[in-house]
This record gives structure tokens, sequence and C-alpha cells, in this order.
């Protein structure tokens, strides 16, 4: 687990989430891990953080937010970056949500409630940088 946990050390991460609670439990876990990372609570915000933070190495985004939601907001980045690493974090399995993720690049999708090993695992896994 630390050497996955070194690995993703080096990234620079967004996390795109509406509820307040979740994006609070996500904040206070990656601070202790040390991680560098940013957070927006909706899409319209996580672009704009984007674009003012190209180094950014990896987006996590839920799908139903307020203003823009994430397939939207994965659609604008992908004008802006088609490869940049986007991981989808949702309660829905709704296959027209995950065929519209498919078509849009999303390099992997993880199921609510968030669980953090599995986000290490997969963050550690992919070839970035």
């Amino acid at each position: 687990m630390q050497e996955k946990l070194a690995k993703i050390k080096e990234l620079k991460m967004l996390f795109v989430e509406d509820e307040v609670d979740l994006i609070n439990i996500i904040s206070t876990t990656l601070n202790k891990l040390n991680l560098n990372f940013l957070t927006a609570n909706n899409g319209e915000e996580a672009l704009e953080i984007y674009k003012n933070n190209l180094d950014i190495d990896l987006i996590v985004t839920d799908i139903n937010m307020p203003k823009m939601n994430g397939l939207d907001l994965i659609e604008k980045i992908r004008d802006i970056d088609p490869s940049l690493p986007i991981i989808i974090m949702s309660a829905h399995t709704e296959q027209e949500y995950i065929k519209k993720a498919a078509q849009l690049g999303v390099t992997s999708y993880l199921l609510k409630p968030f669980d953090f090993i599995k986000f290490i695992d997969l963050a550690s896994s992919l070839d970035i940088k």
C-alpha cells in the first residue's frame, strides 16, 4: 500500500462532488495522506479550476451535480485535453451514463460510497506522467 500511496503523492488531482459531507470526508482523508488535490462543488467550478491549473494529472468527478453535470464537464475537459485521466464516482449504474462515459473516454468508474482503497489501487495503476 505504501508503494501505491507514494505513486499517487506525485499526482495533482481534482475532486468534483456536490455533496458537502462527502467532499469533506474525501478532503480530510486526502489531507491525512498528504496528497496534492483541489476540490470543486459542481462542474462549472471544476472547469474554471482546471483551466487555471492545467497541470492537474487526474480528475475524479460525480455525475449528478448542479450548474454543470459530470458528463458535460468531461466533454468540456476533453476539448482541452483528450487524454487526461478521468474517473467517475457515482451511485448511478444506468447503462446510458456508462455508455456516455465510455464515449467520452472516461478512464474508470467507481461506485459510491467512495472507497479509498479502491481509489488508491486504481489511481496508482494509471499510467500518468
